[in-house]
């Protein structure tokens, strides 16, 4: 079993179901269980997706998208999800191509220690997505104030903010349904 609720299968798919496993499909053809896990209710899937897609993969973001993805397993580290920590730790190596440097950054992620990897202002952003995942209540100007000291743009900030509040999203919906790595193609680019 891939979730706790029934997931519909892709290929008896019709109707808006099917439109939406179209919108889902990797560039492997294959839809992840992220995705099959709305099939009970497509409008939320494509909803899911169009989040997905504008704040990680839009081209008008200015962050690199390894560092964006980064984002994305640090949020899922926190917050205990190893299915988007998987996915999102291998998209993050692939686009880095550098497999002493991945090692570095996923090591001092899972030992909540940033700065042994990461400086100025990844390295605030970073904090600062740390502390969105884990005590939001707690967020402050200052966090803000601390990447832009170290040259984080307003836009740049926002992107992070959403890449962290897309990734909680995310997570909880996983999570929450028991959606395991059962059938998955691990990570959606190419090597």
């Amino acid at each position: 079993m891939s979730s706790w609720i029934e997931m519909l299968p892709v290929k008896n798919a019709t109707g808006p179901l099917k439109d939406a496993y179209e919108l889902a499909k990797t560039p492997a053809g294959t839809v992840d269980n992220v995705m099959r896990v709305h099939s009970q209710r497509p409008h939320t899937m494509v909803g899911h997706l169009t989040l997905y897609r504008s704040v990680l993969h839009h081209p008008d973001n200015t962050l690199p998208l390894w560092f964006l993805e980064a984002v994305g397993v640090y949020t899922s580290l926190l917050n205990e999800c190893e299915y988007s920590f998987t996915h999102h730790c291998a998209n993050m190596r692939r686009l880095l191509k550098d497999d002493k440097h991945a090692d570095d950054i996923e090591s001092a992620l899972r030992d909540k220690s940033p700065e042994k990897a990461f400086s100025g202002k990844e390295l605030a952003l970073i904090r600062y997505t740390g502390k969105l995942t884990s005590t939001p209540g707690e967020v402050e100007a200052s966090d803000v104030e601390a990447a832009k000291s170290f040259g984080a743009t307003d836009g740049e900030i926002l992107e992070v903010n959403q890449v962290c509040a897309y990734f909680c999203y995310s997570n909880r919906t996983l999570n929450g349904l028991g959606v395991t790595l059962s059938g998955d193609d691990v990570g959606y680019y190419a090597n």
